[in-house]
């Protein structure tokens, strides 16, 4: 059998990604064999998807190996961020048994191969074949996948919708060139009100023909509304909605074709939500400074930290902020034990001409222009955040009123 030598980029690195034992075990010698020449290692593991950018950053090729079955979950947040950073990084997924649905899940988050359990040389040198084929696109220019922002309510009405819709708008300002605002809310979504548009496909239908999509299908079910298209959420609750769990054939699909793709969601909890939280590279948890959406921004926070959704993407959006009503910035910061990552001001007059309107706040109101610092923040423009004081008895006034999570 032919071994390879050293791959096509002589900075390439292999890296071992399991925290099973036997897998790291059963790889480690073959990888020696048939990638010779090639520095290799392994992590014994499931680093946190924070550190990833910082050590497979830098341009350096990595070729990685990761173990897809010992936790799902976690091991697709890792195959989603990875791809996310380009194609210097090349994953290719470790599998227990052939289970044809997972493995094509793997390959739509990212995974351009496979190997199956047991491993063999026959199946290493497939790969590598198969990488080389793949290594001209690679090098020259490649799109990179959408980014991924989940809007998320940590109650009713704090005005996440709002925020979704306008944000989505924005992206244009910043140079996106294709952009989709998906309302992924079964039960009560509300943006073909706001945006006064209809269409009789949702993405349920987007759901039920996954395995058809095409160009000319998806432009069918999206909407476009002023150089955004956007998802609708079905006008009528049907029985599909109630059996819903996950939206990746949607996002799968989408972040092929997209640069930005913001969600408009209707809470964080069940299935359906946390494999949107999983699926997104930034989630804002939309609350306002009163104690009630606090005390549920609390709750929704401790329901994310359990499902291992990490704090990490999380962006604590504090909406329809009045200084003089309810908590300051600096005391929600340290009641929820996570920082603000903005607020936007209380502007009900504009917001409400805009919403009668069916179009997005002008720039020149005072949520317009917290809308506008808000992606700027979120697309690394600038980092203007301003800091409230006074804790006082504030701050007292809450932790009676509710539980720091544990």
């Amino acid at each position: 059998m032919q071994h390879r030598e050293a791959p096509p980029s002589a900075s390439r690195r292999a890296v071992v990604v399991s925290p099973n034992s036997r897998m790291l075990a059963e790889l480690g010698p073959l990888l020696q064999v048939h990638l010779q020449g090639v520095q290799t290692s392994q992590i014994a593991n499931y680093p946190s998807p924070r550190d990833i950018p910082g050590g497979m950053g830098g341009g350096a090729s990595h070729l990685v190996f990761l173990d897809v079955v010992s936790d799902r979950d976690q091991a697709l947040q890792l195959l989603g961020e990875m791809s996310r950073l380009g194609p210097h990084i090349q994953v290719i997924a470790l599998l227990a048994g052939n289970d044809p649905d997972f493995i094509l899940r793997c390959l739509r988050a990212g995974a351009v191969d496979f190997l199956v359990q047991p491993f063999s040389g026959d199946q290493i040198e497939a790969a590598m074949t198969k990488l080389a084929r793949l290594q001209p696109t690679a090098e020259g220019p490649v799109k990179q996948l959408a980014k991924i922002y989940a809007v998320m309510p940590a109650k009713g009405a704090c005005g996440a919708t709002t925020i979704a819709c306008n944000l989505a708008f924005q992206w244009k300002r910043l140079g996106a060139k294709k952009i989709l605002l998906a309302d992924l809310d079964p039960l009560t979504g509300t943006l073909s009100f706001l945006l006064k548009i209809k269409s009789i496909y949702s993405f349920l239908d987007t759901l039920q023909r996954a395995h058809e999509l095409d160009d000319d299908l998806w432009n069918a079910m999206v909407t476009p509304v002023q150089g955004v298209d956007v998802l609708l959420a079905p006008e009528i609750m049907v029985e599909a909605t109630q059996d819903l769990r996950d939206p990746t054939p949607i996002l799968d699909y989408a972040r092929h074709i997209y640069d930005v793709i913001v969600l408009d969601t209707s809470t964080v909890y069940g299935d359906w939500n946390l494999n949107q939280a999983r699926q997104a590279n930034e989630l804002l948890l939309v609350t306002t400074n009163e104690l009630p959406a606090l005390q549920a921004a609390q709750r929704a926070l401790s329901y994310l930290d359990t499902n291992r959704i990490g704090r990490w993407k999380i962006r604590l959006i504090v909406n329809r902020y009045h200084r003089d009503v309810g908590l300051s910035r600096e005391v929600i910061g340290t009641a929820l034990h996570t920082d603000v990552f903005e607020i936007l001001p209380s502007d009900y007059e504009a917001v409400q001409r805009a919403l009668m309107d069916g179009k997005p706040t002008p720039a020149n109101t005072s949520f317009g222009k917290g809308i506008m610092q808000l992606a700027d923040r979120l697309g690394g423009r600038t980092d203007t955040a301003k800091k409230s004081s006074g804790l006082g008895g504030l701050l007292g006034l809450f932790t009676k009123t509710s539980k720091s999570p544990g």
